[in-house]
């Protein structure tokens, strides 16, 4: 098969979909590679290293859309990406359809076989190629909510870790899943005060388990919640519901009961976010203001440290890219159930029931498209 990688073009993305190795052990299965001119360069990983294993360097991305038979990305196809998409292409990418119906139908229009990254389960129920993203997002978050904080930033002027006699910021991640996992260590490791809300009760206790007084757990009842937000000098959402979009946990009359100048992270973002007032902002302009509540909404937070992002997503994606080059993808997504469950479209069928039910579209069983 003939894959290829374009640079990707999202503002403030520096991460490339396929890295040298990546690319050497594709060509080593047999198949030819082709990188756009400087796509990895944000990574740290310039053309010549991607000579060096086999892969083509070609100048533009149209080559790539052009020649390629699967396209490999970080980020969602933007506009003019979608515009070069063919029937029978195989692009395989994070998607995140559900808060976005225009992509959602440009990709149906395009005809081709789309695969995304943040709906590919395991044997666990674990989601693997979204798991190290959300893993870079969680700890990230306490670290830009710290910055937002700032008073120069239009935050509290809060230090998350206090001082001798002046005592620490509250922060309060809701969600208990892999990315308030590791922003609830990295906020506690900061010497914040730190809270995880969640609806269930064994990750509660796999939490309480794992981490004793690290950080305080409790139920995310909507009393618990709304108390514990009007408390907090910093609230980090990382709430996911797998390929639908977030739930709206926080309302903006929420907001006046908080503290002026507290900040909100919502690594939730791509799925349309979990306070009602969060909106995509960009590594270039990540925050604004809200009824004196400070908003960090930047879509893909992973991108600001781009080169461990990008090793990590590629780490995990490269067996289900393998498998895809190998097989093509009708027999990969017939082999393995859990590669079956990334597929979001193929030939202008929507195939995924949660972005159907979100955006109130028609959705097809793909065993039907694999029968």
């Amino acid at each position: 098969m003939l894959i290829g990688c374009p640079k990707e073009i999202k503002p403030q993305e520096f991460r490339v979909g396929m890295t040298p190795m990546a690319a050497l052990e594709a060509i080593a299965h047999g198949h030819e590679v082709i990188i756009e001119s400087g796509a990895g360069d944000g990574s740290g990983f310039d053309n010549a290293q991607y000579e060096a294993v086999g892969a083509r360097i070609v100048d533009t991305a149209e080559d790539v859309f052009a020649q390629a038979e699967m396209i490999v990305k970080v980020k969602e196809p933007q506009a003019v990406e979608r515009a070069r998409l063919r029937e029978g292409q195989i692009l395989f990418t994070y998607l995140h359809l559900a808060p976005d119906p225009e992509q959602t139908k440009d990709l149906l229009a395009s005809g081709a076989t789309c695969i995304a990254y943040e709906t590919v389960t395991d044997r666990s129920g674990g989601l693997p190629l979204l798991a190290p993203m959300s893993e870079v997002a969680g700890r990230l978050a306490p670290q830009v909510g710290a910055w937002t904080l700032q008073k120069a930033n239009g935050g509290r002027g809060t230090l998350m870790g206090g001082v001798p006699g002046v005592g620490p910021a509250d922060v309060v991640v809701i969600g208990g899943g892999v990315v308030g996992t590791h922003a609830a260590r990295i906020a506690a490791g900061m010497g914040a005060s730190v809270t995880v809300l969640d609806r269930s009760l064994p990750r509660l206790r796999y939490l309480d388990d794992a981490f004793g007084s690290v950080f305080k757990t409790r139920f995310a009842s909507a009393g618990n919640t709304a108390e514990l937000v009007m408390q907090a000098d910093m609230v980090i959402g990382a709430v996911l519901i797998p390929g639908a979009a977030a739930p709206k946990l926080v309302k903006r009359a929420d907001l006046a009961h908080m503290k002026p100048g507290a900040a909100i992270v919502d690594v939730a973002i791509d799925q349309g976010g979990c306070f009602e007032t969060s909106r995509a902002t960009t590594h270039q302009d990540p925050i604004y203001e809200v009824d004196g509540i400070m908003h960090y909404c930047v879509a893909n937070m992973p991108g600001a440290v781009a080169r461990t992002s990008t090793l990590a997503l590629g780490n995990a994606t490269l067996p289900f890219l393998l498998s895809l080059a190998d097989k093509g993808w009708k027999k990969a997504c017939a082999d393995d159930v859990h590669l079956k469950n990334g597929l979001n479209a193929h030939a202008g069928m929507l195939t995924y029931a949660a972005v159907g039910e979100a955006l109130g579209m028609e959705s097809v069983d793909p065993d039907t498209l694999l029968a």
